[in-house]
């Protein structure tokens, strides 16, 4: 299967030197191959046939779309209509999608072809895919090894070569987190940027859409499609969409930040420490400026993004009841049973700790001492992040402290060894700003590692170029 990179793949396809329609065919047979993975909840194999072969011929009438031919999967958390949607839970057995979420809408109006929707960390609460009710993911480069969440799925489709791309969600890392550890380019856009119409919320201030894909240039091509205006979620950012597949191609020297304590953190592996030491030191080699910063408040990231999103989880959870869809038990006797029953039985372990969590959080007693105060830390961080701005283009970091875990290594009783996973991609979230995460080699024992780059808000496109040029 031969993918070089998209424009020139539509091209070999109109002058048939290529078969859409095999290429589906390849990658029917691959996810088949490797089922062992767990990557694929569902796979739509009749319908990207049928998809195949009327796109083909509008790819060689010149008729097809942006995305013509590009075979995506789905995160187990967006809704397709007529389409199961789980969000990896048992909550949702049986549910299909009444309507189609508006980023997955714009990627079948430009002809893209959805192959499937990929398992996920429960209600994409997670950061090793090991919390889905459907069991765990698989890294490709290491079948023992978590290839980090909650998108996990979605990111070893890329890496294993399931799919060209795949549509993910990232609330504190959850896109460039597995793209990090499964050594493919993993974006979260700017909050808003995107519509979340269609989303199965997690924490509805934190939630972001974001593209998977091998390439700079299909993350780039995936977000122009998605991005925009939509009558359905009015926080999207108002302004028109820019055209952020088109690269200028001319070198610039850019003053890039890095924060001290994240390279000094006792936490950090000593390879990805020394990998991203090195890319430093090549961005510095090609003319760029670097420029050593102090983020005290970097403690205060994991404890202001879990406290908020839990409360906000609690909120957005409280729809699963057994009553409306999905999972209702048979054992409750009234209807305050049923509902216990019925989210006892059908909540994981996860999940229901952060419901209880965000309850305690949220309550009368404790509203001001966590979350009125985590909003202000939240605040005071943000201004502190874009008073950053007006000093770097960027600043960058590892993506994860560490190469991907042992599947079961991090899922003790101390869940602060599974969220320090996510010490250094939940900033971007705190402050909505856009973020990058992009392959930086391989460990000793062939694992992938991640460099993380964090922008301005609404600078994708320069984000995006300078991501393009590093690779």
């Amino acid at each position: 299967m031969i993918y070089e990179n998209f424009k020139k793949y539509q091209s070999q396809i109109k002058h048939g030197e290529i078969s859409l329609l095999k290429t589906v065919e390849d990658f029917l047979e691959r996810i088949e191959e490797h089922k062992d993975l767990n990557v694929f909840l569902e796979v739509y194999a009749d319908e990207a046939i049928a998809d195949a072969k009327v796109i083909e011929e509008k790819i060689k009438n010149g008729r097809g779309g942006k995305l013509a031919g590009m075979v995506i999967g789905i995160k187990d958390v967006l809704a397709y209509k007529n389409h199961g949607l789980q969000a990896g839970s048992k909550i949702l057995d049986g549910f299909k999608s009444q309507f189609t979420a508006t980023a997955v809408q714009r990627l079948i109006d430009e002809d893209a072809i959805i192959i499937g929707r990929q398992n996920c960390d429960e209600f994409a609460m997670g950061s090793s895919n090991e919390n889905s009710a459907f069991g765990p993911v698989k890294n490709f480069a290491d079948k023992t090894r978590v290839p980090g969440g909650s998108s996990g799925g979605s990111a070893v489709a890329v890496q294993a070569g399931l799919c060209h791309a795949s549509i993910g969600t990232d609330t504190g890392g959850s896109v460039r987190q597995p793209a990090g550890f499964c050594g493919v380019v993993g974006l979260k856009p700017s909050y808003s940027r995107i519509s979340r119409w269609g989303l199965a919320a997690y924490a509805s201030s934190f939630d972001c859409v974001g593209p998977i894909a091998g390439s700079v240039a299909d993350v780039a091509l995936l977000l122009e499609v998605m991005a925009g205006q939509d009558q359905f979620d009015s926080t999207v950012y108002p302004h028109p969409t820019e055209q952020f597949s088109e690269f200028s191609g001319e070198k610039k020297v850019y003053k890039i930040g890095y924060f001290k304590e994240a390279l000094e953190s006792e936490g950090l592996d000593n390879e990805v420490k020394t990998l991203t030491e090195q890319r430093l030191q090549a961005l510095k080699n090609v003319g760029h400026e670097l420029v050593p910063l102090s983020f005290p408040k970097l403690k205060y990231l994991l404890p202001t993004y879990y406290i908020l999103t839990m409360a906000e989880a609690s909120s957005n959870l409280n729809r699963y009841d057994g009553i409306r869809f999905g999972h209702r038990s048979n054992a409750g006797k009234n209807l305050e049973e049923l509902y216990k029953k019925s989210r006892g039985e059908g909540f994981g372990k996860e999940v229901k700790r952060r419901i209880m969590l965000g309850t305690f959080i949220l309550s009368a007693d404790y509203y001001d001492a966590y979350y009125t105060k985590a909003q202000k830390v939240r605040s005071i961080i943000k201004a502190e992040t874009e008073a950053f701005f007006e000093k770097v283009d960027f600043i960058v970091s590892p993506t994860t402290p560490t190469p991907a875990f042992k599947i079961g290594e991090n899922g003790g009783e101390d869940p602060l060894q599974m969220f320090l996973a996510d010490i250094f991609t939940v900033h971007a979230n705190v402050v909505g700003l856009p973020a990058i995460s992009v392959p930086n080699g391989i460990t000793e024992s062939g694992l992938p590692v991640g460099f993380q780059i964090l922008g301005a808000d609404f600078s994708e496109k320069k984000l995006l170029e300078f991501a393009s040029e590093i690779i």
